[in-house]
């Protein structure tokens, strides 16, 4: 079964996961947690993510994080792309780090901003890599600690989460008390995915909704109510269909290109070249965004037939929106 597209939309909250592949250890040493640190704070830093909760684990992470002014996608392929390359340098190896793609479920903000916020943070705990709470709260490879004020990570919103308890000293203490009332209920399976029995908290309550013949929107991506996944569903059904329009309108890439050297006044040969010309990097960057940000090819589809390297064509695709691309998507 063909995987479904990522959802996503402007500040929409997320929960991501990462895995290891075959169990591998995504984090070796210390240099590797900074390293990855580092990387999801510059993101944080220029606005295209909002962080509230995270964990670095052995083989796996987790992140609670909002979209900002790029979509998911994009900001996650930038903080993993780069982190695999080094954590390839620095281990001498080679080849695929994590298992598959990262999973991201996009959440409504209630009540899951303050579950996830607190199931992703007992996370060490539940794993034996801390003693106990005051141990966690002291702990640096997890966002609790800067909740509570014991790290300082500028990078981190932790304002949010403490506004949900009140005002200075007292909210930080409400909300360890918050924390520690969550150590009992273990590892919360039901917080780690989408779909109808994750929203609706069980079984028992789907079993309960077709007894009475009720039937409830639900989406493996979505964890949240069913106004909220009608919602995101209708969002994404429009996005698609947007899509589906370029596709039509631009049957294939030498279409898009033929438009983008006539509206921008470069040559195709040079389009399809290495050469760094101010003007040919700004037709190559509006290529790559549309080709790949809203057509959907393959970077590397792309990257062949423009005569560069696939990380080039990410790193194009990643980079700001060229101001002009809205123009493009109104002219096809």
């Amino acid at each position: 079964m063909p995987r479904q597209p990522r959802l996503d939309t402007p500040g929409a909250l997320h929960h991501v996961m990462g895995r290891g592949i075959e169990g591998t250890r995504i984090f070796r040493t210390e240099r590797d947690r900074e390293d990855f640190l580092e990387r999801l704070s510059e993101l944080s830093m220029n606005k295209d993510l909002i962080v509230y909760a995270w964990a670095l684990m052995p083989n796996h992470f987790h992140l609670l994080v909002r979209t900002g002014r790029q979509p998911i996608s994009r900001s996650m392929r930038k903080l993993l792309t780069g982190y695999v390359v080094n954590f390839n340098i620095r281990h001498k190896r080679f080849g695929h780090l994590f298992q598959n793609r990262y999973k991201s479920v996009i959440c409504e903000d209630d009540p899951y901003l303050l579950e996830l916020t607190r199931y992703i943070h007992l996370n060490p705990l539940r794993a034996g890599m801390v003693g106990d709470l005051k141990q966690l709260g002291q702990y640096r490879w997890a966002g609790h600690s800067a909740i509570m004020g014991r790290l300082k990570r500028d990078w981190q919103d932790t304002g949010m989460i403490l506004a949900y308890f009140g005002k200075g000293r007292k909210a930080v203490e409400k909300y360890e008390q918050y924390v520690e009332e969550g150590i009992s209920g273990g590892k919360r399976p039901d917080l780690v995915g989408g779909g109808l029995i994750r929203s609706l908290g069980g079984w028992s309550q789907v079993l309960s909704f077709r007894r009475k013949g009720m039937k409830v929107a639900s989406d493996e991506r979505i964890l949240g109510g069913e106004e909220f996944v009608r919602r995101l569903l209708t969002e994404a059904d429009r996005r698609e269909k947007e899509t589906l329009r370029l596709f039509y309108r631009v049957p294939d890439l030498s279409g898009l290109a033929a438009v983008l050297v006539k509206e921008e006044g470069v040559e195709e040969q040079e389009l399809r070249s290495g050469i760094r010309k101010r003007e040919v990097v700004k037709a190559r960057r509006l290529f790559c965004q549309l080709a790949v940000g809203k057509m959907g090819y393959p970077g590397a589809e792309v990257a062949r037939f423009l005569g560069v390297t696939t990380s080039a064509v990410n790193r194009l695709v990643v980079s700001e929106e060229t101001a002009s691309l809205t123009k493009y998507l109104k002219l096809f």
